[in-house]
């Protein structure tokens, strides 16, 4: 195993430009994410997550546990205790994708696994809150995971530019649909398996 510092590149997400180094570790073994999580754990303040194969360790900043929180807190109006999620790690189809996602819930009937971990195939909604350094991955890598493994709501929120992105309908690896909201608008999802609206209104912005 080898850690390297990735070189510093500008992304367009959506209107956001993102040129952050990320700290990366590079696994040259090919189907081993248990040892990797055990041998490298995130240091205080920051979360560890396997993405293509490659390791990120992204620091938890004030502005993204607020909004966190403020989606936790919506889908509790919904969905009991069990059934909402945060920085657990779940594997999602594709190369090595071990993902700590920022918020996941569960289907009702949801059931772990012969290891004690719980199923992508269980998911029916995740929102991840953006970071400078991996904001590549949520628009990318875990977008097209979460897509693969039928995830039905995907949402992706962004205090840089104060907008939210909600994917819906995935279908052959894609999501068919794909709304783009500015902060203050409400987050219809009555016509989805989540059956709820999320105001974003109090989403900070950084």
């Amino acid at each position: 195993m080898t850690i390297s510092l990735e070189r510093t590149e500008t992304i367009e997400t959506g209107g956001t430009e993102m040129d952050e180094p990320t700290e990366q570790f590079n696994e040259p073994s090919s189907d081993d994410l248990d040892e990797l999580f055990e041998q490298m754990p995130a240091p205080e303040g920051y979360k560890f997550e396997i993405v293509d194969g490659i390791g990120y360790v992204s620091p938890q900043r004030a502005t993204h546990w607020e909004t966190i929180l403020d989606i936790v807190e919506h889908l509790r109006t919904r969905y009991p205790k069990k059934r909402v999620l945060s920085d657990v790690r779940i594997d999602f189809p594709g190369h090595l994708n071990g993902f700590a996602s920022d918020v996941v819930a569960l289907v009702e009937d949801w059931a772990k696994d012969d290891k004690g971990r719980y199923r992508y195939q269980d998911v029916e909604f995740v929102a991840e809150v953006i970071s400078k350094g991996t904001a590549l991955n949520d628009y990318g890598a875990k977008k097209t995971a979460y897509a693969t493994a039928e995830v039905p709501v995907y949402v992706i929120a962004d205090p840089y530019i104060g907008r939210c992105r909600v994917f819906t309908d995935p279908q052959d690896g894609e999501y068919k649909s794909d709304l783009t909201l500015a902060y203050g608008k409400p987050i219809d999802l009555t016509g989805t398996v989540v059956g709820i609206t999320f105001p974003t209104d109090e989403f900070p912005k950084d």
